[in-house]
């Protein structure tokens, strides 16, 4: 399970990635002036940056594709990726790790499902056409134990307690709420840096589609009755960014103060935004101590 003293940026071992912000915004190729506009996550981008780094983006929110795509395909249909749609620059595709197909008893349940496996295929494809012969090939993903280490982490059950979300409905829709809401913030906080137009239409696109997975899947949690669960897996989710950016603040659960908060927003009613840091540091569950979580081995490409 998580620990206290791994909650941090990831990759903090002897002979990892160096787990410091300043060296992932300098494999960007981001200067030190940079350095507090992208912190903020949604400042404007600093003259400096190159269609070199609009690239690490897009192969940043690539990583984060392959991971959903696996998740809701093998949950609907059983299997994954196809290969030829999982190379790319850098390795060949790495193993994906679990995955099974869930037996629906919800009707709306199930197509919700079948709707956001189809649409982060597409994102995939989608991707991948756009970046051409600078996609990175999927990286190795773990869609097994880490639901296990998240949902002990997290305290929806007990230190040594199963969890997976291939078990019913209830299960699926917990392990698809950790993944959707990560997933705009992520965009959203990405979206400023982007310096090339298509490039950003691409990307304000999937968040676009992303938002519409989030507010789906909180409703259903709600409907359903799992509160409880919800509102755990997002705190987690905030203490794990917080740790990254102090005081963050973007993260919260399917109700607030007793009623229902289908539509996470700040004061002013806009979306979250997490830097890739804090992103990487939910997905990778605060480093060594919880083996990278869903990506063992990191994310592919410049952003990592």
């Amino acid at each position: 399970m998580f620990r206290e003293d791994t909650v941090g940026l990831a990759h903090t071992s002897s002979g990892e990635k160096e787990p410091n912000r300043r060296k992932l915004l300098k494999n960007l190729g981001v200067g030190a002036a940079a350095l507090g506009a992208l912190s903020l996550g949604r400042a404007t981008p600093a003259k400096a940056q190159t269609a070199d780094e609009d690239v690490a983006i897009l192969n940043f929110a690539l990583n984060l594709e392959y991971l959903e795509a696996e998740f809701y395909l093998n949950a609907v249909y059983g299997k994954g990726l196809p290969y030829a749609d999982c190379t790319g620059v850098g390795s060949e595709p790495g193993f994906v790790t679990g995955g099974k197909q869930v037996q629906f008893a919800n009707k709306y349940v199930k197509q919700y499902a079948e709707e956001i496996a189809n649409d982060e295929l597409h994102h995939v494809l989608f991707l991948r056409k756009a970046l051409g012969s600078a996609a990175v090939a999927r990286p190795t993903i773990n869609i097994d134990t880490s639901f296990r280490t998240l949902a002990r982490a997290a305290g929806l059950v007990a230190a040594d307690g199963a969890f997976s979300p291939y078990v019913n409905d209830d299960t699926f829709l917990l392990g698809a709420f950790i993944f959707e809401d990560v997933g705009v913030t992520a965009y959203n906080g990405a979206g400023a840096s982007i310096t090339d137009k298509t490039y950003l239409t691409a990307a304000t696109s999937i968040l676009a589609v992303e938002a519409y997975h989030a507010a789906s899947v909180r409703l259903q949690l709600l409907q359903l009755g799992l509160t409880t669960a919800a509102n755990k897996i997002s705190a987690l989710r905030a203490k794990l960014s917080a740790a990254v950016v102090p005081g963050a603040g973007d993260d919260q659960g399917i109700t607030r103060n007793g009623t229902s908060n289908i539509v996470p927003t700040d004061l002013n009613s806009l979306a979250f935004a997490r830097t890739p840091a804090q992103v990487l540091n939910i997905v990778y569950g605060g480093g060594a101590g919880s083996d990278y979580l869903f990506y063992p081995k990191g994310m592919n490409g410049a952003i990592s």
